[in-house]
C-alpha cells in the first residue's frame, strides 16, 4: 500500500482513482516547481504568494515549493501536511514544515496573517465548510486566505478517491472539489469574505478576507 500523496510529492507518475472508476492524471512535476514548472505554472504561483507579506501558512504543502519560495523573499512561512514524505521534501528545501492534520493543534493558531489552500487542497477532508471554518480560525482577524478553486459550473463534488502508481495502490479517502462560482456562498458561511478572483492559466483562485 501507499501513502495518499507520496508518489506525487516526489514527481513519480501518479493517478487519482475516484470511486466511480474514473483515473486522472496528476500534475505531480507542477507540485514540485523548480525546473519542472512550466511559465504558466510559475505565473498561477507567483499570484497565489504575492499577497503574501506577513506569517503564511501552506496547508497541504506538499513539496513546499511555495513555503520555499516564500522564506527566499523573507516571509516567516510554514508548511504543514500529513505525509511525512511531503515534510521532508520541504525541510530538503531549507523550509520549515510540520507533520500535522490540518484539523488538530497547530502553531500559530489564531495568529497567521495568511493561509494557503493550493493545488486543490480545498478538498482536504471532503467538506470544504469545515476546511474553510478551520482556515479562519487559524487566521488572526482581519487574515486573508488564498485558496484555489476548480473551474466554473462544476459545482461542489464530495467523493472517495485513491492514488495509484503503475505499482502500487493506496487506500481510499475522502476529497472535495469546489467550483470558483461557489467561492463567495462558501466564504460567507464559514466566516469569509470573498474580496477578488482571478482566472490564470485556466486555473482558478479566491482572496478571502476573515471577517469573524
Amino acid at each position: 500500500m501507499i501513502g495518499r500523496f507520496d508518489p506525487a510529492l516526489t514527481g513519480g507518475d501518479c493517478w487519482v482513482r475516484t470511486a466511480g472508476g474514473d483515473r486522472v492524471p496528476l500534475p505531480t512535476r507542477r507540485w514540485l516547481g523548480g525546473d519542472r514548472a512550466t511559465a504558466a505554472d510559475n505565473r498561477v504561483d507567483s499570484a497565489l504568494v504575492s499577497c503574501c507579506d506577513g506569517p503564511t501558512v501552506d496547508l497541504g504543502c506538499g513539496p513546499g515549493r511555495l513555503v520555499a519560495t516564500l522564506c527566499r523573499r523573507g516571509v516567516m512561512a510554514l508548511g504543514v501536511d500529513i505525509s511525512p514524505t511531503a515534510i521532508a521534501v520541504t525541510r530538503h528545501r531549507g523550509a520549515p514544515a510540520v507533520p500535522r492534520d490540518v484539523f488538530g493543534p497547530l502553531p500559530g493558531d489564531g495568529r497567521w496573517h495568511y493561509a494557503l489552500l493550493a493545488d486543490g487542497n480545498i478538498g482536504i477532508g471532503g467538506d470544504p465548510h469545515r476546511l474553510l471554518r478551520r482556515v479562519a480560525r487559524l487566521l488572526r482577524p482581519g487574515g486573508q486566505a488564498v485558496v484555489e478553486f476548480s473551474c466554473p459550473g462544476t459545482g461542489i463534488l464530495v467523493r472517495e478517491i485513491r492514488l495509484e502508481t503503475p505499482t502500487e495502490v493506496g487506500e481510499w479517502f475522502p476529497w472535495a472539489e469546489a467550483a470558483i462560482d461557489h467561492a463567495g456562498a462558501l466564504a460567507g458561511a464559514t466566516g469569509f469574505e470573498l474580496r477578488e478572483t482571478a482566472e490564470i492559466a485556466g486555473r482558478h483562485l479566491a482572496w478571502l478576507h476573515r471577517v469573524l
